[in-house]
This record gives structure tokens, sequence and C-alpha cells, in this order.
């Protein structure tokens, strides 16, 4: 079986052709870049893939701004060519230190440059991938659960009707943009979406912000306003904590969707509004029926089509996925060019219970990109530092978790080079990539080459 074509990235100003030659006889896809731009655009593209960031002619600290910029990409296995004395240069040592596997002074062999590219291609390969996100539009719904995956068919299944959708779940779990969601895919999404939180409006006004009123109407009313319901007209009406709606605003809201009819507060015309009624709450509804809080006949009316939003602490992975979306999104609050998360971090992510559900971890992890000092964002950052220790099942399941960590922790510390983790870990460089391969840490694609073999790094070792 032939080797599998790996792609490299090689920047440098003024490209060695005799290291090129080296690199296409050793199986490899080159693209050569020579500027920042051309190298974002490269790196930008996703795959996996080698790269070889030839320093060693000079940058200029603009320049070298430029090109950290681009190499904040967790898809590329960098490593460094510079010259002689470079790295006494504070900036480039930083670089070099916070984004390359490994650096190689010139001049240097063709095949130990390929060798070491190779090795770093081979750790991108080795790094689990993130659980795959199934969006939901432009991104802003993300989950790859099953309970996620359900609710994405439903959603889909429920925008080709007009029957009205009630959103249970607790607080936190994105019952609005399901909502959203619903409206965006239904055949009324060139119409208004109107929103309207029935338990933040006080009650006395809660009838003149759900029908509207006619001037005159009441001392203030200066002219005539529109309510929510006819804003919405021709679209959607998303009634958001119905669970809250007052007794008297339930009976007006039950005599319109009976009659598809309103009369605006002081006024006497009745006006035809058609709209797709939605609505959520956190409440127990059906304790709130036996309590006598909610009539039973608008319950009915609101609730031919039920979706349940499932919490995040039963999302399993995710909240990983989750954690590294809002990553992305918010990146630019912080002032630092953050990697990702630390072990002990996401580990706090799963035994952490999230009782405030997707909200709290939006707010846990914009918090930690502002607050982080480091470069990648640790259960302290996340103020989380309580739930990094999960108590496994058995002693076997303890000393795997443990074993796991450790080299995970150790790859991590030095920037994925094996024979300096397994020196501190107290193994033999084979050793910790058997270990590696028993954890599931092993390539994502069959075949895939990068790492040596562990004959060859033996007999590297014995050198």
């Amino acid at each position: 079986m032939g080797i599998a074509t790996r792609h490299l990235i090689y920047f440098s100003p003024a490209p060695s052709v005799d290291l090129q030659r080296c690199f296409d006889a050793r199986g490899w896809q080159i693209e050569v870049v020579h500027s920042a731009r051309e190298l974002r655009r490269a790196a930008g593209r996703g795959g996996i893939a080698g790269g070889l960031l030839d320093v060693s002619g000079g940058v200029g600290v603009a320049d070298l701004h430029d090109v950290e910029t681009c190499l904040t990409t967790p898809n590329v296995g960098w490593i460094a060519a510079t010259q002689r004395g470079q790295m006494q240069d504070a900036a480039l040592r930083r670089l070099v230190r916070d984004y390359c596997f490994d650096y190689v002074t010139m001049p240097c062999s063709g095949e130990r440059i390929v060798e070491s590219v190779g090795h770093a291609y081979g750790m991108i390969t080795l790094t689990e991938p993130p659980p795959h996100a199934g969006t939901l539009g432009e991104g802003e719904m993300v989950g790859a659960c099953e309970a996620m995956l359900a609710l994405f068919r439903t959603i889909r299944k429920v925008a080709s009707t007009d029957a009205p959708v009630f959103i249970a779940g607790e607080s936190g779990t994105g019952k609005e943009l399901t909502a959203v969601a619903i409206h965006e895919r239904s055949a009324r999404a060139a119409a208004p979406f109107v929103a309207i939180n029935c338990g933040a409006i006080p009650p006395h006004l809660l009838q003149s912000e759900l029908f509207g009123y006619e001037r005159g109407a009441f001392t203030g009313a200066t002219q005539r306003k529109i309510g929510r319901v006819e804003a919405a007209h021709g679209g959607t009406l998303f009634l958001d904590e119905i669970g809250d709606l007052p007794l008297e605003s339930q009976a007006s809201l039950l005599r319109f969707l009976q009659e598809g009819r309103i009369e605006r507060l002081g006024g006497h015309a009745s006006i035809p509004v058609d709209v797709r009624v939605i609505c959520a709450t956190h409440v127990d509804m059906e304790a709130a029926l036996r309590a006598g809080r909610f009539r039973e006949d608008l319950y009915h009316r609101l609730c031919v089509l039920k979706l349940v939003e499932p919490p995040l602490r039963e999302r399993g992975r995710d909240i990983e996925v989750l954690a590294r979306h809002m990553l992305e999104r918010f990146r630019g609050d912080g002032h630092r060019r953050l990697r990702g998360f630390a072990p002990d971090a996401i580990a706090a992510l799963h035994n952490y219970g999230w009782p405030g559900n997707v909200r709290e971890l939006i707010n846990r992890v914009r918090r930690a990109i502002v607050m982080s000092e480091g470069r990648m964002i640790t259960a302290a950052d996340l103020e989380l530092s309580g739930f990094v220790d999960h108590a496994p099942v058995s002693l076997v399941a303890a000393r795997e978790a443990a074993e796991r960590r450790a080299i995970e922790v150790a790859l991590l510390r030095h920037r994925g080079r094996l024979a300096e983790a397994a020196c501190e870990l107290g193994v033999s460089r084979v050793t910790l990539y058997r270990l590696m391969l028993a954890h599931g840490m092993r390539e994502r694609e069959p075949g895939t080459a990068g790492l040596a073999a562990p004959a060859a790094a033996e007999r590297r070792e014995a050198c």
C-alpha cells in the first residue's frame, strides 16, 4: 500500500527548490506561500496539514505579527526553520513556543526537516477532533447529541404547518432560538417574527402590549399604538414565559385564538389578525393547571405540537462542542490568542451540572476569554476548579482516566514532542506511542502516515 498523500504548507519568502524535492520524493503535496495573506488563506481552508515556517531569512516585527495571526488554526502542525542566534529574539521565541511543535536551525539536512514536519503532522492527526457539530440555521443552534438531532428533525416537521407550537424546557436552554428556527423554515419566513416575554411586563401593562390601544384609551395615550399580536400579522408571534401570563390576559388570548380577531384597548373595531403562535415556558404546566394558575382550555389551544428542549447537563459531548463554538465566536473579546481548552477545563465542563444551561455556559466562556492569562482556558478561568475531579466507577476506570489525562497534559506541555513528553512521564517513546493508541488517541484516517512507526522510533532513540 502506498503512502497516503499529505499536504504541506511551506511558508518562505525564498523557498528552497532542493527542499521541495525532498518533500515531493516523500509523497508530500506542497503548497508554497510567500506572504501572511497567502498563509492565512492556505491555513484557513481546513483539512490536516504539515507546516514549515521558514523565518531563517529574517522577519520584521510587523511581519511576524501578521504571520502569528495565521498560526492559530488547530489543523496545521508547524515546524519553524531559523538561523543560528535567531531564537535570542523574544518575539520569535514566543511564536515558536506557542505555535510550533519544534524548530530546526539552518543549515539543516532536508531529510531531517521532512522528518520533523512528518512528526508534527502525525501529532495533529493523533489529536482527537472535536465532536461533529450538527448545525441548524446560521450556526445559532449547535448540537450533535441524539436529543438535539431529534429536536432538529422535529423543527423541520412542525415548520411545515401553521399549528400552534409549545416549547418546554429549563431556563437558558435556547427556547427562543428554536422558535426562530421554526419561523425561518416556515412559509411565513419573510414576514415578521415578534417576541414578547409575558413574565417581564407588569400585569396592568400586558394587555395593551399584546393588543395595542387607541388614542385616548387612558391617561397618557396620546396616539394609537399597535400591539405585538397585530405587529406579527402574516408572521409568527412568540409568547415567551407563557406560564407567567395573568389569568385576565389568558382570557383575552384565548378569545383571539378562537376568533382570529382582536380589539385594541379603547377601541370598538374588530381587527382580523393572521399569525402563527409559538409559546414557551420553564414552568411545570401540569402543576400550574392543577393549581388553577393556567386555564386548561387555553393550554390545549396552545399545546398542539409540543417540543422539549434538553437541558445542557444531558447533552454529553455537546457541552464541549458548544464551548468551542463560543470560543470561536467571542475570541476577539480577549487580549490573548487562545488556542483552546486545557484538559482540566474539558473535565470540568463535563462534570459541572449547568443549572443555567447554555446561557450560563456562554457567560462562563466569555468571562474566561477575557480573564485567561495563558494560551489555554483552564478550569480556574471558567471558575470551575472544584469540578475537575470526578470519581470514576472503579479503580480500573480511575487508573485509565488518570493515565490518559497525564498523557494529554504532558503532550500539551511539550507541544506534542513525544520524546520530551515520554521523558517527563518516565516511559520510553515507544511505550508512550503505544499508550496513546490504547487510549484511542489515534490517527483520524486509517493508513495516514506522519509519526514514525514504533520500531523506527526505537532505532532513533538508540542513536
